[in-house]
C-alpha cells in the first residue's frame, strides 16, 4: 500500500530540526552540576570611623593623618601626642616623627574593614633640616621620590595638614644626599590621584623660601 505524502510535510519536518539545533547549539544549556561564579563584588566605604579618645594618653590630640583607600587619600582622626609648646622648630622634628609612626602603624580593624591601608614604609625616618636648608625642611632616610607614589602622597598631605607644622598644604622634603629639598603640595588632584607623586614637576624644584 503506498501511503500519500502531504505537500508541505517534508518542509514542516525540516523546519522543526533545524529550530531544535539552534536551540541546542545557542544560549545556556541546563545542567546539574552547580556553576561557583563568585561571590559579590565587595564594596568599602572609606567612612573614617570615629577614633577612640577614651584610651588616648594625656597630651593626645586628634589630628588628621591620611590613608589609602581605594585609589584616594582619605583623611582619618587619630589621637597622636602633641609635643609642648607653639608651632615652630621646637617641636616640628617631634611632631614630623610622630605623625610617621601614625602613618606606619597599620590600619586598626575598624580601618580596615571600612579599606584602610598605608604605603608608608616601616623603615623609614624623618630628621630636621641640615645647614643651607628652610627652617621647616625634614630630610627623610630616602629620597622622597623614591618612596612608593602613594607613600609620598601620605606623608606630605599629613604633613601639609598638621597643625603642629604650621598647616602649610604641603611639605618641604629632602633625602639623605646633598640634593636641596623640594616643595609637595598636597593639592586636591593629588588626593585624588596619589600616584601623580612618582611623577616629575610635582611640586617646585626650588627650595622654598624661608
Amino acid at each position: 500500500m503506498i501511503r500519500r505524502v502531504r505537500p508541505g510535510s517534508g518542509r514542516y519536518a525540516a523546519a522543526v530540526a533545524v529550530l531544535a539545533l539552534a536551540a541546542a547549539g545557542c544560549g545556556i544549556r541546563g545542567t546539574s552540576v552547580p556553576v561557583d561564579a563568585g561571590g559579590a563584588p565587595s564594596r568599602v566605604s572609606c567612612h573614617a570611623p570615629e577614633s577612640d579618645t577614651s584610651t588616648a594618653a594625656a597630651g593626645a590630640a586628634r589630628v588628621p593623618v591620611y590613608l589609602v583607600c581605594g585609589s584616594t587619600l582619605v583623611p582619618v582622626e587619630r589621637a597622636v601626642e602633641q609635643p609642648p609648646g607653639t608651632p615652630g622648630a621646637a617641636i616640628r622634628l617631634p611632631a614630623a616623627r610622630a605623625l610617621l609612626a601614625e602613618l606606619q602603624r597599620p590600619p586598626t580593624p575598624d580601618e580596615a574593614r571600612a579599606g584602610f591601608s598605608t604605603a608608608l614604609p616601616t623603615a623609614l625616618r624623618v630628621a630636621g633640616p641640615r645647614a643651607g636648608d628652610a627652617p621647616e625642611a625634614l630630610r627623610l632616610s630616602v629620597e622622597p621620590d623614591d618612596l612608593p607614589s602613594f607613600a609620598l602622597a601620605q606623608l606630605v598631605c599629613t604633613y601639609g595638614r598638621s597643625g603642629a607644622l604650621g598647616r602649610t598644604g604641603g611639605a618641604l622634603l629632602g633625602g639623605p644626599g646633598p640634593a636641596a629639598a623640594h616643595r609637595y603640595d598636597c593639592s586636591p588632584d593629588v588626593q585624588a590621584n596619589p600616584a601623580v607623586a612618582q611623577h616629575a614637576g610635582w611640586g617646585d624644584p626650588q627650595a622654598e623660601e624661608s
